[in-house]
């Protein structure tokens, strides 16, 4: 769903500050828009024929220490943004310690910072101060270009609202989460900021939250909640998923499942986008043996899509099996029941790590009105998988596989028809498409859990790095067109890209953001 912008002028100081219309230039969210597409649907500038002269505009590192896996979240753009610099193109990002930076678009100068005061300190209950509980801010902002509201989630729980080009405090604090939580990339419908929690961090339960923001004075924070314990939780680097049939869905994780006493792991659940009431949910058959094997559907974020007459939500995780599904009767009458058969496209060992679907999926609609799904994967394909038209190389530690939507020839119900398999890749991030050129992060991190401290360190996971590559797929075929070599410092975990104006943004754990353009 295209956002439309509108202008409007606000007083902040002693100079204004102008949010002018962005004529869908804008990537205002993880994913760019509510349904985290990953499409950046008015991009005309990057194409299959140019993308190979990209190059490192600049590199610009940001007063942030990253820390257990994390840094920086993904990046967001805003594009025309009125500063004391004048108009600009500006990229914001979310540093774990918590301040939020805002850097020019054309140079990577911070523009601005901020970071919101510390009210309360992390316990050492739990998980608190591990990987799974990072102590940090780890939620990708999301902003509003009709109010000019950048909002985020700060270390202590509460929302904030900044100026897009000053970064001035304009909404909140206003309690959101509980303090130290984990709470995933925000999203925005209206004048509702959503998110999601996971694994009882903080002592927050696992499920959907949700703010109306439209009263500064008088905002509204409602819950539904998918555990009565710290499990079960929506961990999928998109949170919430927002749909434009008035619901918002999110895939859930281990733990118990008892419809009696609203636990729902191992689903993919949907609430009201108004009233979070719970409307929906696709439960897997097997989902007693994704419990028994650490397989959490939560490990990816699913992706919302319509075709012909159908609402579509495509699903998957770490058990490598990829799902179609209905968005508006999600597993049928029975809860159990999608409208196309899981497809097994990895993780024969059914491992619960290094191996499936991870991050999230994504969609494009070509110029001919086809519809695509990219699938990032980890690990080799499945033998089960069907066949592919197109290999791209030998595929040992990870992929990103394409399908083309299209209708079964009895039913006419839409089914996935496998297109290609990329080549290797060492683990992708969800990739973001452009104008026929499907970008795609290699993060170069271990993905490897065994030996990971619980409570003081990532282990082994901080060693045996690489350095991430962007790359650029043809999204017909696959076919690489530009590699950015050893261009990226370090290594990434759990992040995305970005892209505006005919530039790709991504990010690093040694908390450096990257800009890619064309050469002039």
């Amino acid at each position: 769903m295209r956002t439309k912008l509108s202008s409007a002028v606000f007083r902040l100081g002693s100079f204004l500050v102008l949010a002018v219309t962005a004529e869908g230039g804008d990537w205002p969210t993880f994913g760019r828009d509510p349904q985290r597409a990953g499409w950046a649907a008015d991009e005309r500038k990057l194409s299959p024929a140019n993308v190979s002269s990209l190059e490192l505009k600049w590199k610009a590192k940001v007063d942030n220490q990253g820390s257990l896996l994390f840094a920086l979240t993904a990046p967001i753009v805003a594009v025309g943004v009125s500063t004391r610099g004048g108009l600009k193109n500006v990229v914001y990002v979310a540093g774990k310690e918590g301040k939020v930076f805002a850097l020019d678009s054309a140079t990577g100068e911070v523009l601005w910072d901020w970071k919101g005061p510390k009210y309360a300190l992390p316990s050492k209950l739990g998980l608190q101060g591990s990987v799974y509980c990072p102590n940090g801010v780890i939620a990708t902002p999301t902003f509003d270009r009709r109010t000019g509201i950048l909002y985020t989630i700060a270390e202590g729980g509460a929302l904030y609202g900044l100026d897009i080009g000053s970064g001035t405090v304009r909404f909140g604090p206003v309690q959101f989460v509980a303090p130290f939580s984990k709470s995933w990339s925000l999203n925005r419908l209206g004048d509702t900021i959503y998110t999601t929690l996971a694994q009882g961090c903080g002592g927050g339960l696992s499920g959907f939250y949700a703010m109306d923001v439209r009263d500064r004075h008088h905002p509204v924070v409602r819950q539904r909640l998918l555990s009565t314990t710290s499990t079960g939780g929506i961990w999928g680097r998109g949170g919430p998923v927002i749909g434009e049939n008035g619901r918002v869905y999110g895939s859930t994780a281990d733990g118990r499942f008892n419809p009696v006493l609203s636990d729902y792991s191992n689903s993919v659940v949907a609430a009201s986008t108004d009233g979070l009431d719970l409307v929906d949910r696709f439960t897997p058959s097997n989902r007693e043996e994704l419990l028994r094997k650490d397989l959490d559907y939560g490990g990816a974020s699913p992706v919302w899509f319509s075709w012909r007459n159908y609402n579509l939500l495509a699903s998957g995780a770490k058990e490598g099996v990829l799902y179609l599904l209905d968005a508006d009767s999600l597993g049928g009458k029975d809860h159990q029941t999608p409208l196309m058969a899981g497809i097994q496209l990895g993780n024969d060992p059914k491992s619960a790590t290094s191996h499936g679907i991870w991050g999230g999926l994504s969609t494009w609609r070509d110029e001919e009105g086809q519809t695509w799904l990219y699938v990032p994967m980890y690990g080799p394909v499945s033998k089960n998988a069907p066949p592919f038209p197109v290999r791209q190389g030998p595929v040992t530690d990870g992929s990103v596989m394409a399908f083309k939507v299209t209708a079964n020839v009895t039913t006419d119900k839409p089914v996935l028809e496998p297109a290609w398999i990329s080549g290797n890749f060492k683990v992708p991030d969800p990739v973001a498409i452009a104008n026929g050129v499907v970008f795609a992060l290699e993060t170069g991190e271990n993905p490897h859990q065994k030996g990971e401290s619980r409570t003081k360190d990532a282990g082994q996971r901080l060693m045996n790095t690489e350095h991430a590559v962007l790359r650029a797929l043809d999204a017909k075929t696959g076919k690489e067109r530009y590699n950015s070599g050893r261009a990226m410092e370090t290594w990434v975990h759990f992040s995305g890209l970005a892209i505006a104006e005919g530039r790709i943004y991504a990010v690093d754990y040694a908390s450096n953001v990257y800009c890619f353009g064309l050469k002039e």
